[in-house]
């Protein structure tokens, strides 16, 4: 009898003990680019909104977690995860945050990075074939390996920056570029309210998003295998679609 009281006295302590480190956890602060690769739509605030929003807000209910949501310009973001400043994102998987961070074993989206051109145009299956073209980017996206491509002088890309979306697809219609590197959903709401005629694209590649949590959470290795098992019982497509 004594040896049961023991064990249900040890297990109490050890459950409350858990549950006070589980409470005592610092505030989880989502930082995210303030450049949207899925919206040109702006919430109330003026913010671009972001559906990955609506997917940490269920998310981060379900595991019972405080949390904080905040923009940040991409290198900035980029700097305070290596320094440990933000402890949670969802990005693409970035080999230069591997050493400070955890990526989910899974993606939670995807997006595309496409190329726009005249259905007259050569098709771009590889980024070799933009050398010495003529090519329309938009401000603020550095658009990866792909963007150090464009920009590297010995390629020969001429190259137009266009301050939006929009212009990006108002440059093209005034013959200012041959091509127009845009992501899926900014594009798409774009040309739904100004088509162009002729207008085509190519799928130059498809980009998943995981959760990234800062190894230097505390007990990031647990918590990060947590958030997997709570973001498998969700509906990951009709919370990003605004279901």
């Amino acid at each position: 009898m004594k040896y049961r009281f023991s064990t249900l006295l040890l297990f109490v302590l050890v459950t409350q003990v858990l549950q006070a480190a589980e409470q005592a956890l610092p505030p989880m602060e989502y930082g995210y680019p303030d450049q949207s690769v899925w919206t040109t739509k702006r919430d109330a605030a003026g913010q671009l909104e972001n559906p990955l929003l609506r997917l940490a807000d269920v998310l981060f209910q379900r595991a019972g977690i405080e949390w904080t949501a905040q923009p940040y310009p991409a290198k900035r973001l980029f700097r305070h995860l290596e320094e440990g400043v933000i402890p949670f994102t969802m990005l693409v998987r970035a080999p230069s945050l591997e050493k400070c961070c955890l990526f989910s074993a899974r993606p939670v989206a995807t997006t595309e990075l496409r190329i726009f051109r005249d259905s007259g145009t050569a098709p771009v299956e590889n980024r070799e074939e933009l050398v010495a073209q003529r090519v329309i980017t938009i401000r603020g996206y550095s658009y990866g390996k792909l963007g150090r491509f464009i920009r590297d002088p010995q390629n020969r890309i001429e190259i137009q920056e266009a301050q939006s979306h929009a212009a990006a697809f108002q440059l093209f219609q005034r013959g200012r570029g041959d091509y127009v590197i845009d992501y899926t959903g900014p594009a798409a709401e774009v040309l739904s309210a100004h088509p162009i005629e002729g207008l085509t694209s190519d799928l130059y590649r498809k980009l998943d998003v995981y959760l990234v949590l800062n190894k230097s959470y505390p007990d990031a290795v647990n918590l990060m295998k947590r958030l997997e098992r709570v973001i498998d019982t969700m509906d990951v497509p009709a919370i990003l679609a605004g279901g």
